[in-house]
């Protein structure tokens, strides 16, 4: 970067989603639920993306579960500190994070303020060189939850119960930092809430101006600004709280050195009238009238990121940083999301706003948060890092942060399309325009593969051009050539082959000229432009005599034609263009065509017939859709090598077939099982192909695939 001209970059900040929080009498802990206690190597990863500081918890609820007497142990929070201390990353330690407190307390706890206060003045004494402190993050958010929505532990729906919960935090804030600082006068408080607005109807008005007021409470209370005069502080009274309760704030004031704004793209919502034919709505109301409170952004009503922040500055005229930038979504959406946030920082830096630091969230992703971690489905959404499998891998986000880092910018092929957010909000599948930049260049665009990919390519605004077998033969070189210099492509996906496994047997010629050469004409073309190549290979290189699922490092030793194509293809490709991503999968069924094991299983049954299926030869059915989504994760991601994806599980064809009667609605007495020798195949099978990942990816189980798959599938 040139240093002769003023940087206004952000400094880049990370943060690991840290929850503990209550569900009624089930605590949950998001650390523990995405490995991270026994992944030692994350530290490590996190510095090599270049973050400066960390949000890291030592929250209360993990080191005093039972008793506000019982000793802790700071074994493992000294271990990370003390690591973090030599990578020269600055943490800013939590205490709680949508939490309650431990089980010997809670948020409507007279006493719960104080004995944040004494678990605070403890991590102080123990890491008195700590100078950043959250003691409570999103208070207000937290209060709504638990307070006024019912969603979290104590599951109160009143505005006594929101505000008693919201104070009780708010206390705990200025008590706990008056404690840390009597221990470290530098400690610096970086107090963190949702950057939300409320947009509605001319009716609904009325509601939309009080939550405006309210959305800047927990800045208000901690600068002193909630007094007699403020807008809120009827409502305060009204709902049961005393003077003096309020007057605490006004007389101890704990302004942030920090405000840490959290934005997320449903962070803005919109409240209209309830209606039956309202997409996706969520029934709320007030003492008054019931209504619906969605995403503003379905409703093209956003303020958006960059005035949301002026308003912030505006408001306080003090350092501000964004102290949560994720998305939930697919891989390129998390960039673009990211991307921009980064951007409007630096514009804002430009114009004289002081912006400290914007935050990567969450660095190892999160679990069941598409339900407000009200229910345990393990639905995990990836981050910086995805640690499918326990392994911390790096994302194609955490490539671009690092590029952010270390050169103040990056470029990938991904972003040159805007966000959805920009775009209308899908009502259906196809809503980009697929115009804009390099494509991804899908090859046999008519076969079960080009189909899902040109689908989801469409669906996830990803620019391609798909081209079918007679367009692009790609056992001739000089059309692949002609095609690349085209349609100069960043990636090439080889959505070819030759499929039919018996017949290979007779055809041999045909065989392994389309699954053998073809690939490696493409391999060798890649290389020498600089193309990513995503090709894909078979469970059946392998010959069946293990016991357990194939992994990616297990020998490959075919036992029929075209098992012995696709193990030649990966080795070529390989030694051709090392950098080739070679995805090995099984059995696939897809819901956009018909040429699947689970298509021709319900028309057989739908037409009164009995089904012969094999029921001793074992495999790892696959989802296409599934499997197309994760190869494009992976493409994006810049991966390399051989990988298995398969949907979670192995069993029987039988096994299958009966799982795919009975999800159909059919009786599975009509499913008949029979042996391998009965079927006469013309190519032998192997009688356990079952795969799984050893690289840290792994799809949904079977069970959610079906329901996927007759969700979506063609009539």
């Amino acid at each position: 970067m040139d240093t002769k001209y003023p940087s206004y970059n952000p400094e880049l900040w990370g943060g690991v989603e840290c929850t503990i929080n209550r569900v009624n009498n089930t605590f949950r802990d998001q650390l523990d639920e995405t490995g991270h206690y026994v992944r030692n190597e994350d530290i490590q990863q996190f510095s090599l993306i270049g973050i400066k500081k960390i949000r890291y918890p030592i929250l209360w609820e993990a080191h005093q579960k039972n008793s506000q007497d019982e000793p802790i142990d700071w074994k493992r929070s000294t271990e990370i500190l003390e690591e973090l201390q030599s990578l020269k990353i600055t943490p800013i330690v939590g205490l709680l994070h949508h939490g309650s407190g431990p089980i010997f307390t809670e948020l409507l706890d007279d006493k719960f303020p104080e004995m944040l206060a004494g678990y605070a003045s403890k991590v102080a004494k123990q890491f008195p060189w700590i100078n950043f402190y959250t003691p409570v993050n999103e208070p207000l958010t937290t209060a709504r939850f638990s307070g006024l929505y019912g969603l979290w532990y104590p599951h109160l729906k009143s505005d006594l119960a929101f505000s008693k919960i919201f104070l009780n935090q708010l206390k705990g804030v200025v008590l706990s930092m008056q404690a840390i600082r009597k221990i470290n006068p530098k400690a610096k408080l970086i107090q963190t809430e949702d950057l939300g607005k409320t947009h509605s109807t001319p009716a609904l008005k009325y509601q939309a101006d009080f939550e405006n007021e309210r959305r800047w409470l927990t800045y208000d209370f901690l600068c002193g600004k909630v007094n007699n005069i403020h807008a809120m502080w009827a409502f305060f009274i009204e709902a049961g709280i005393t003077e003096n309760e309020l007057n605490f704030f006004v007389e101890n004031p704990c302004p942030p050195d920090i405000a840490g704004f959290n934005y997320y793209i449903t962070s803005e919502r919109f409240l209209h009238k309830c209606s039956p034919h309202d997409f996706d709505i969520s029934s709320t109301g007030n003492k008054f009238e019931k209504y619906s409170d969605t995403d503003s952004v379905r409703s093209k009503k956003l303020t958006g990121l960059k005035s949301l922040l002026k308003e912030a500055w505006e408001r306080y005229k003090i350092p501000l940083a964004l102290t949560e930038v994720h998305m939930s979504c697919t891989r390129e959406e998390q960039m673009r999301w990211f991307k921009e946030a980064w951007d409007i920082c630096k514009e804002l830096i430009k114009m004289g706003i002081t912006i400290e630091g914007i935050t990567a969230w969450s660095l190892l992703g999160a679990m069941d948060w598409n339900s407000l971690l009200t229910r345990k489905e393990n639905n995990y959404e990836s981050g910086v890092f995805d640690v499918t499998g326990n392994k911390s891998r790096k994302t194609a986000l955490g490539s671009m942060i690092s590029s952010l880092c270390k050169e103040g910018d990056c470029t990938h092929p991904v972003l040159q399309e805007k966000g959805w957010w920009h775009r209308s909000y899908p009502q259906h599948k196809n809503y980009f325009s697929n115009t804009v930049g390099r494509p991804i260049l899908i090859i046999g665009c008519h076969g079960t593969l080009g189909v899902a990919f040109t689908n989801i390519c469409n669906q996830r605004a990803l620019v391609h051009r798909a081209l079918s077998r007679q367009q692009l033969d790609i056992t001739n070189p000089k059309q692949i050539e002609e095609n690349i210099n085209r349609y100069k492509p960043w990636a090439i996906i080889n959505a070819a082959g030759y499929v039919k496994v018996d017949e290979a047997e007779c055809n041999k010629e045909l065989c392994f000229n389309l699954n053998t050469h073809g690939p490696a004409n493409l391999a060798s073309l890649c290389q020498e432009h600089g193309i990513q190549l995503v090709t894909f290979s078979s469970d059946m290189v392998f010959d069946g005599n293990k016991e357990s699922p194939y992994t990616e490092i297990d020998y490959v030793k075919p036992i029929n034609t075209y098992g012995e194509s696709k193990a030649k293809a990966e080795k070529l490709v390989s030694n051709i263009f090392s950098d080739s991503l070679i995805i090995r999968t099984s059995s696939f069924f897809g819901p956009w065509d018909k040429f699947n094991f689970a298509y021709h299983i319900i028309e057989e049954l739908k037409a009164g017939k009995k089904c012969r299926i094999v029921e001793d030869v074992t495999v790892s059915p696959t989802y296409v859709p599934h499997l197309v989504n994760s190869a494009l994760n992976l493409l994006i991601d810049g991966e390399k090598g051989i990988w298995h994806i398969t949907n979670e599980g192995n069993l029987s064809w039988y096994q299958f077939a009966t799982q795919i009667s009975e999800s159909a609605g059919f009786d599975s007495k009509d499913i008949i099982p029979i042996t391998r020798n009965e079927m006469n195949w013309p190519a032998p099978r192997p009688v356990y192909s079952a795969l799984e990942s050893d690289k840290g990816i792994s799809l949904p189980c079977l069970d959610k695939a079906l329901v996927a798959y007759f969700e979506e599938k063609i009539n």
